[in-house]
């Protein structure tokens, strides 16, 4: 029996559950990618639906997937177009009789499955699915996901009383040869200019692939002993090690969840276990939950009413969501991660829910729009935390609290006391004095005048009277 796998967002070897499956069925076991350009599509906001650097990163993940398969006597086919055409036509030319792949929630993801399932269906072939995206598998939950507990806590209370997280799967690759294996496309092929700058003030230079999934894990638990600190350091915006970054890998599934687990077990035996220790799994958790809230909510994960249904009222001033974008709201903190995302494709988590909150609570501009913007650029771009986290921010998904505000000078002070981190994405404000740098855009007019001159730099005017923040 011959089986195609289409690998999705699970590029890895290691516990894959599709792999192991069709490995334990198949005689022949055809790998297969597939870059769809609604992927790379221009949305009506003006930017793509994937930009550069996310494409880049995937690129990069598919490449090394190919190399790792290779090594093991496989190979992995590529190709251009939509799923649901290309895998019924490799499904007849091999004689494969069913098609494997992991099980996606959202609404792209399912309709194309269910485009191709019919098409598979008429020359009498089907489609498998395999549920590996969590850390918790689905059908151990302690109850059906019409059930799901709105709030976090309340899942988390349950699910580690009553769930154990399922072993990882261990495959063995049977050998696969073809010709016609297909290139692995360029920037270029997809749309993109072929060469990326190279931002070398990012916190790490990221590397597409399970290969440098698995390093960065080695790194930060055993060779860095990271972990240990994981809780107090979090929070932090500047530099590689405040935080895993393993969010970056786990997107698109070079990184599988329960292998972190697994890991983060052996460090509590050989090393210590605390509450730093716990910390890394409960952000597991969470990334759980809401793939599990996008399924039980399906659609409305992705309007401005939000799970909740819930009018807020937000305005589409397409100048004023652009100078957010481009770092030019004249707040020196949303600025800065603002052009930390878009020179590098990533931002601290502190970062997100600063500048998620500065959109929508202060600005009162679109979090859709917001939300579009993160899936552009994002390298650990997650369609399911990325909306559900956006949800939360806006005050239309899953936080039990009314009305969570953040006040940004606040959040500055606290998270970047010494302007270390604003005065490195911001180098025009290298020479202000660190009990000043948060003031920047906090000044009436004149004294703005009097202080852009005095640093040479017209900084912008901020675009919300934000006295209101001194007075909290």
């Amino acid at each position: 029996m011959k089986i195609i796998i289409w690998f999705r967002n699970d590029l890895r070897l290691h516990d894959n559950e599709v792999l192991y499956k069709a490995n334990q069925k198949a005689s022949t076991v055809i790998p297969v990618y597939i870059f769809d350009p609604r992927n790379f599509k221009k949305l009506d906001l003006g930017f793509r639906k994937t930009e550069s650097r996310r494409a880049s990163f995937l690129i990069e993940s598919v490449a090394d997937l190919r190399n790792n398969l290779q090594k093991s006597g496989s190979n992995l086919i590529v190709k251009i177009g939509k799923p649901e055409d290309i895998l019924p036509a490799l499904a007849e030319e091999f004689g494969a009789n069913e098609v494997y792949t992991s099980e996606e929630v959202t609404y792209e993801e399912t309709n194309v499955d269910q485009k191709l399932e019919e098409n598979l269906k008429s020359t009498g072939k089907k489609i498998v699915f395999h549920w590996q995206s969590t850390l918790y598998h689905i059908d151990d939950l302690p109850f059906e996901i019409r059930n799901l507990p709105d709030v976090f806590t309340q899942f988390r209370n349950k699910i580690e009383k009553s769930t154990k997280v399922r072993a990882i799967f261990k495959s063995e690759i049977l050998p696969f040869e073809t010709e016609n294996i297909g290139k692995i496309p360029s920037m270029k092929d997809l749309g993109f200019e072929e060469n990326l700058s190279i931002e070398t003030r990012g916190v790490l230079d990221f590397k597409g692939g399970e290969t440098a999934g698995l390093q960065r894990l080695q790194d930060y638990l055993w060779n860095q002993d990271l972990l240990k600190t994981y809780k107090e350091t979090r929070n932090e915006m500047l530099g590689a090690d405040y935080s895993s970054k393993f969010s970056v890998w786990l997107a698109n599934g070079c990184l599988s969840p329960r292998m972190i687990y697994e890991e983060i077990l052996r460090y509590e035996t050989e090393r210590v276990k605390n509450d730093s220790t716990y910390w890394l799994v409960f952000e597991l958790i969470w990334r759980d939950y809401f793939r599990f809230v996008a399924l039980k909510f399906g659609n409305s994960l992705f309007f401005s009413e939000g799970i909740q249904g819930k009018n807020v009222g937000f305005q589409h001033h397409q100048r004023i969501f652009q100078q957010w974008i481009d770092g030019e709201t004249g707040i020196p903190l949303i600025d800065a991660n603002m052009k930390e995302l878009q020179l590098t494709g990533f931002m601290s988590n502190r970062g997100r829910q600063n500048v998620a909150s500065f959109l929508v609570k202060d600005l009162n501009i679109d979090w859709v729009w917001g939300a579009a913007w993160f899936e552009s650029q994002l390298l650990d771009y997650d369609v399911c935390s990325n909306w559900g986290n956006w949800n939360y921010v806006a005050g239309v998904g899953n936080d039990p609290r009314e009305n969570r505000y953040f006040n940004i000078h606040t959040q500055a002070t606290r998270y970047d006391a010494q302007g270390n981190y604003v005065k490195h994405w911001l180098p025009e404000l290298s020479d202000v004095p660190a009990e000043k740098i948060h003031l920047v855009g906090l000044l009436t007019n004149e004294e703005q005048k009097r202080f852009s001159v005095r640093i040479g730099v017209d900084y912008p005017k901020p675009l919300v009277n934000v006295q209101k923040w001194l007075k909290k």
